[in-house]
């Protein structure tokens, strides 16, 4: 009880209308870098709508051929960013990677580069300009 206390006195002081623009700012991020990844066609959104883009978590494919769990495990015990596996028909073919919670500018921007050296290590090709697409975003719409 005195957790849940704690988090709604934060989500209180926070104000909810800028928790959810934070979520969908950092959601924009996590895109801008996964978007310029998908330049060299191992990785790409999961959604291709922008109506649909979540302000939670995105979903990232990854091509045949890619283990998204070799992936999350290296990004996990190398560079101690957790990601989340691929749900249902996505199991084995997605990783997630979400932007909820106390979560800001600089923790995504931290697992993004984390996700990027895990990508180097396990040789997915990968667009260069993820971390500076990332970052082009919010220095464009954090206020």
């Amino acid at each position: 009880l005195a957790g849940l206390e704690t988090s709604l006195r934060l989500l209180q002081d926070e104000g909810l209308h800028a928790v959810f623009a934070r979520h969908h700012r950092l959601g924009g991020a996590v895109r801008a870098a996964v978007n310029a990844w998908s330049t060299q066609g191992a990785v790409q959104l999961h959604c291709k709508d922008p109506e649909g883009f979540s302000s939670s978590v995105t979903a990232v494919e990854v091509a045949q051929g890619i283990d998204p769990e070799a992936l999350r495990t290296v990004a996990r015990e190398r560079f101690q960013v957790a990601m989340a596996g691929g749900l249902g028909s996505l199991a084995g073919r997605a990783f997630r990677i979400g932007h909820l919670g106390d979560m800001n500018e600089p923790m995504i921007l931290g697992a993004l580069a984390g996700i990027e050296a895990a990508m180097r290590v396990q040789n997915i090709p990968y667009g260069d300009q993820g971390m500076s697409a990332a970052i082009a975003y919010l220095a464009e719409h954090t206020p």
